[in-house]
């Protein structure tokens, strides 16, 4: 799991371990944007190992197989996902209508096997959107000609719908959010945490970003970046930012406790439950734009 790697490598970087001998890291499990990739990386170099690829993979376990990336250098970008033509059959799809979208566009990945055994799913809609589309050009990386999957992947169920006041929603797309927070500078560890306000079913949705800072960057300075990134992608401001530090923030995530981090925790559902933790500062309130 990309997350949980990245908490390993910190937590020996605070341990000042030395691990020289590291070449490659393969991801699968969770998405694994630019920003996280970076951030691997440097702390790799703190470890002693340069020039670590950090490759991704992808996979669902209906498909029994994954596909993988090319090692790229930091500046060339991600490969694409390789795929196999010949165990199965990937096509996209519009997700609204099911309809096979032109080569190149974007659309949900649809899978049928061609060599499967036991139970076997055909065109299986994995509700994955690649944005990128597909392609069967050469990989400029390593020139095969078999058909890329290219990224960035999400998933439909990541777009959610937030009532922020008692009158109509508003759709806030979690998977750019994930990403624009992962490349964030300053920051260790976070968790979009979603409430009903006063605990009541009928009231306004809230959402409050818990972080915690990574070295020492000025809490105030580091509370205006992230009002500005989120609003830029989700046109709204949370409602308070918690700060933590790096262990307490793990304990929300559920590191070494889940299966995946829980980077969304969605409490609306669970009413009358008290909030993760509590801040080491002030909350800074901002309404939703």
């Amino acid at each position: 799991m990309p997350t949980f790697v990245y908490h390993v490598l910190r937590q020996a970087v605070e341990e000042n371990r030395h691990w020289t001998s590291l070449k490659r890291i393969v991801l699968g499990g969770e998405k694994t944007p630019q920003g996280l990739r970076a951030k691997l990386r440097e702390l790799c170099a703190q470890l002693g190992s340069l020039g670590v690829y950090v490759i991704s993979i992808y996979a669902f376990t209906e498909a029994k197989m994954a596909w993988t990336e090319c090692p790229t250098l930091p500046h060339e970008g991600a490969s694409g996902f390789h795929l196999y033509p010949d165990l199965g059959f990937i096509e996209l799809v519009d997700p609204k209508t099911g309809v096979p979208v032109p080569p190149g566009a974007p659309g949900e990945i649809v899978f049928t096997p061609l060599d499967a055994r036991g139970t076997v799913a055909m065109r299986y809609r994995t509700g994955d959107m690649a944005e990128g589309g597909l392609t069967w050009d050469a990989c400029p990386h390593c020139g095969r000609r078999c058909p890329r999957l290219l990224g960035p992947i999400s998933r439909a169920s990541e777009v959610r719908t937030l009532r922020l006041d008692k009158i109509k929603g508003t759709l806030v797309d979690f998977n750019m959010l994930e990403h624009l927070l992962d490349d964030q500078r300053g920051l260790a560890a976070w968790q979009i945490e979603l409430r009903k306000r006063h605990d009541d079913p009928l009231e306004c949705d809230e959402v409050y970003l818990h972080v915690a800072p990574d070295g020492n960057i000025n809490e105030d300075t580091l509370k205006d970046l992230l009002i500005r990134r989120f609003h830029e992608v989700t046109e709204m401001t949370p409602n308070a930012i918690l700060f933590h530090t790096v262990p307490e923030l793990r304990n929300l995530l559920g590191v070494g406790r889940l299966l995946k981090e829980e980077k969304v925790a969605d409490r609306r559902q669970g009413l009358g439950q008290p909030g993760h933790g509590q801040s080491q500062s002030q909350p800074q309130t901002a309404t939703p734009g």
